[in-house]
């Protein structure tokens, strides 16, 4: 089956502050993020037509700025209201946006201050990140060769673009051995994360995540931690090492794209789709669709 590539589809992309045509949305050659990575971004996910956690999204987008020394020259209250409005132009009720903040084309070179700073927003529908049997079955992964860098050596707490490329590789290694997706041990030899989700393993009851450290602190993981406390769950937040997940009783995966995904196994290691997942599974998916805890279009 081809691909519909993202440059050809119907639809408006706000840029800068006016809607275009989604194919005229263009940056020049020369952009600093292009050759760079000189960008910061977000993805939102809206249900029925509301925005979950706008807001919270929006705020890490803003933090990414100054971390990346990007000065946006938008409020948060503006970047909120570009994404509601790309969403009801598109006529989009469930559905995925992406924001992005990058470094425009006026310096070529490492210096970028005197780069103009764009902001756009695309939204479209996008049910799932995995397919619906593999997040029946749970998905599968292969532990990375690649590793996720120490906090003195890359802006970790930031979702800057340049970062991302590591998980393109290690995806791109998981998949060539017939796996979903890749999981990443950070610079300590400890388990990190997915390439773009966040890690617990369920073991005699308990709730266990990796303190990020060095990597995203994820609002979904956030959101799933807190409703794991409410359920009853004791929720241990420590240092994972490879060898211990080995002998875990579930595994499964958050993220604002995966929602929370079971994983199935990992390496050669098989993992049920136990009853704390399907749990956390269900109480995510009512949440989300709970109005007073979103952000309504109209």
């Amino acid at each position: 089956m081809s691909l519909v590539p993202y440059c050809d589809r119907d639809g408006q992309i706000w840029l800068n502050g006016n809607f275009v045509p989604w194919r005229d949305a263009k940056v020049h050659f020369l952009s600093h993020a292009l050759h760079y990575g000189s960008g910061v971004f977000e993805g939102i996910r809206s249900y029925d037509g509301m925005i979950f956690k706008l807001e919270e999204h929006n705020r890490r987008l803003l933090d990414g700025c100054k971390i990346m020394d990007l000065k946006c020259p938008y409020s948060l209250e503006e970047i909120n209201a570009a994404c509601v409005d790309t969403l009801k132009t598109n006529n989009i009720t469930d559905g995925y946006l992406r924001p992005l903040i990058w470094r425009g084309s006026e310096q070529m070179g490492v210096s970028a201050q005197k780069t103009t700073i764009n902001l756009a927003v695309a939204a479209w529908e996008w049910p799932n990140y995995f397919s619906a049997e593999a997040r029946e079955k749970g998905i599968s992964l292969k532990i990375s060769s690649w590793r996720r860098p120490p906090p003195d050596c890359a802006p970790v707490h930031a979702k800057a673009c340049g970062l991302y490329m590591i998980c393109t590789l290690s995806k791109h290694e998981a998949e060539a051995a017939g796996y979903n997706d890749a999981l990443m041990l950070d610079y300590r030899g400890q388990v990190a994360e997915l390439t773009g989700a966040n890690f617990f393993m369920v073991k005699d009851g308990d709730l266990h995540t990796p303190t990020a450290d060095c990597f995203l602190d994820g609002i979904t993981r956030r959101t799933v931690i807190a409703l794991a406390k409410e359920n009853g769950i004791n929720v241990i937040e420590r240092t994972i090492m490879p060898d211990e997940i080995k002998t875990a009783d579930e595994c499964f995966a958050t993220g604002t794209a995966a929602e929370v995904t079971p994983i199935g196994k990992i390496d050669t290691v098989e993992y049920p789709v136990g009853p704390v997942t399907r749990l956390l599974r269900e109480k995510y998916e009512a949440l989300v669709r709970t109005k007073p805890q979103k952000q309504a279009i109209a």
